[in-house]
């Protein structure tokens, strides 16, 4: 197979394309032919060398692909050669073939192609266990989309006001901010010219935000909190700002009852994965197949391209999810 691997940590040129055999599945894996694959920034943090892939794990880039069955492991039941499927993977996604433990599938949802599906996994998988089993947002209540015009943001601007809640996200110009709304946020706010914490006050009348979902972390964390109303949840999944630390005002938590959780998908368990993906399968996929929701696909490149995608993705111009094509 080709495949993209990270020669040594730096920048986007360190990236280059390799021949390797090809994977073999396990018992309980699927061996895909990849049509496609997304681009992500825990990549860029793992081709930088400061985001390491989990024990077991593929050393190639890449945590969501789009492709058909080539073979299946003798324990995995329910999958066939000659599926079209799309995938959550721990790594290995900048491959012409990949190995996926057969949980982590989904099929392609009927409207879609595959460079539209291999926009799905790594957001939507995040967006749900975050959103709404971690920060069970419910419809009728108020969310915070922190990077709105990212990958997650799209999608979680669109899983919430498909899900019926009261819609607002942030961004870093004015055109970004049109693209948010255009999604059904109620209201995008410039991060570089508004104050979100204020903003919020007056579009609340003053309560506050049920959920913020947080990919920025650092000094970002109080003024999250600042923003919620009464048993106000703050889920954090990210430090964009370079910060893992923050201190915060424990009066205010206690105060206002306040919730702060967060999560990191790629270490989970394949059981755990696999719990998300039916709740997905159940849950969203029908919001997909009638198109109700979709990924927001700025750009493609080819797999031979990837150093393009990545400094692509550092420049922050694009909105929604850059791909990788077979």
């Amino acid at each position: 197979m080709i495949c993209i691997e990270v020669t040594s940590p730096g920048s986007a040129e360190v990236l280059r394309a390799v021949e390797r055999p090809d994977p073999v599945p396990g018992r309980g894996d699927v061996l895909i032919r990849v049509a496609a694959a997304g681009v992500n920034r825990p990549d860029i943090m793992q081709r930088q060398g400061v985001y390491p892939p989990p024990p077991g794990a593929s050393d190639i880039p890449g945590l969501e692909v789009a492709g058909i069955i080539e073979s299946t492991g003798r324990e995995v039941s329910g999958w066939r050669a000659g599926d079209a499927v799309c995938a959550l993977v721990a790594g290995g996604g900048y491959a012409t073939k990949c190995v996926v433990p057969a949980p982590q599938c989904l099929p392609v949802p009927a409207p879609l192609d595959m460079v539209a599906a291999a926009a799905i996994p790594e957001t939507f998988f995040t967006v749900w266990t975050n959103v709404f089993e971690r920060g069970r947002l419910q419809a009728g209540e108020t969310a915070l989309f922190h990077g709105g015009s990212s990958g997650i943001g799209t999608t979680a601007i669109q899983l919430a006001v498909a899900r019926a809640a009261r819609v607002f996200a942030t961004a870093g110009s004015d055109e970004k901010c049109r693209a948010c709304e255009a999604l059904g946020a109620e209201r995008a706010i410039n991060y570089r010219s508004e104050d979100f914490v204020e903003v919020l006050k007056t579009l609340t009348a003053g309560r506050g935000v049920d959920l913020v979902l947080d990919i920025v972390g650092g000094s970002y964390v109080n003024r999250n909190l600042a923003a919620l109303a009464m048993d106000g949840r703050l889920i954090e999944i990210g430090f964009m700002e370079g910060r893992s630390e923050a201190s915060v005002d424990l009066r205010r938590i206690i105060g206002r009852r306040l919730t702060i959780t967060g999560s990191a998908l790629r270490p989970r368990t394949v059981a755990e994965k696999g719990e998300i993906a039916e709740a997905l399968r159940r849950q969203v996929w029908p919001l997909l197949e009638r198109g109700a929701v979709k990924p927001i696909v700025y750009r493609t490149f080819p797999l031979a391209d990837a150093a393009a995608a990545h400094r692509l993705m550092e420049s922050s111009e694009h909105v929604g999810k850059i791909v990788l094509t077979v």
